[in-house]
């Protein structure tokens, strides 16, 4: 019983690490690649502008990724976050809700393109193999693992891109003190995830857009 639970966790591991690295570190690119087209050319300097994962993973991000994967539920992990210096930007609070929306967004396109890639591959009537066994499930955990994080980042917690969307619609002195949480936010974080909170708050939501996704593409009998 052991082993089968070994062998499952790797199996599990192995199939979604590739689509929640790839949906981490272009969520980072697309925050640099907008606040770049803004003006700011901080991300660009600090060479962040790249699908090259080294510059990108943070230990701690890496380690509970890993961690969640192994324990199921919500996956939740971060990589470094891109350097952005609002003061380059025309309008500073409009140009740090755009760059915050392009990680979330950027994820949302992902999760698209893996459940137009499923449909694809699966229209091809692939042949039942191993491989094929893990094609369709990269793509089916890619685009739930792509919507999970639009979802979780786009919770009103600072520093996550949720609160920067947030701030830019509250009154200036309000919005300084709720962004000044921020130091906060990564326990608050960390808490909700111990108490189970994380998966009861995320987990109806990306089923729900899950299903409705695959719906769009035929997709819903999986």
């Amino acid at each position: 019983m052991m082993d089968f639970d070994i062998f499952a966790t790797v199996q599990r591991v192995s199939v979604i690490f590739l689509p929640a690295l790839l949906g981490i570190i272009l969520h980072e690119v697309a925050h640099g690649w907008v606040a770049d087209k803004l003006g700011d050319p901080t991300p660009r300097f600090m060479g962040r502008l790249t699908i090259n994962p080294l510059p990108h993973i943070d230990p701690l991000g890496l380690a509970v990724f890993v961690l969640t994967s192994v324990l199921g539920g919500f996956v939740f992990g971060w990589a470094k976050p891109v350097p952005v210096n609002p003061r380059y930007f025309r309008n500073p609070i409009k140009g740090m809700m755009l760059v915050a929306l392009a990680g979330p967004g950027t994820n949302l396109l992902l999760a698209v393109i893996m459940a137009a890639l499923l449909r694809v591959f699966l229209g091809l009537n692939p042949s039942d193999s191993p491989t094929a066994e893990f094609v369709i499930m990269a793509l089916i955990y890619g685009a739930g693992i792509n919507i999970g994080l639009a979802c979780l980042n786009m919770l009103p917690v600072p520093p996550l891109d949720g609160s920067r969307v947030l701030a830019y619609f509250l009154p200036p002195g309000v919005a300084a003190r709720y962004m000044s949480v921020e130091r906060y936010g990564m326990v608050i974080l960390i808490g909700l995830m111990a108490a189970g909170l994380l998966d009861r708050l995320l987990l109806p939501l990306m089923r729900l857009c899950l299903h409705t996704l695959f719906s769009l593409f035929g997709l819903s009998a999986l």
